[in-house]
């Protein structure tokens, strides 16, 4: 995965972490989780804050 696959790493953290509120996740941990998932392969710094909001509002609505 890459930073650009918002929708698959949206899915991923649903999965990795069914119990957590993706509204309560700070962005530092959402990008240390991010870069943690299995299959991730993308340069650890282009997570910006746009592509941490956007992978948070998919996680979002894959929770509901």
């Amino acid at each position: 995965m890459k930073w650009i696959d918002v929708r698959d790493i949206a899915i991923a953290l649903a999965e990795k972490y069914p119990d957590t509120d993706p509204r309560t996740v700070r962005f530092v941990d959402l990008h240390n989780w991010v870069v943690d998932l299995a299959g991730f392969a993308d340069d650890h710094g282009h997570g910006g804050e746009k592509v941490l909001e956007a992978i948070q509002a998919t996680w979002i609505d894959e929770a509901e």
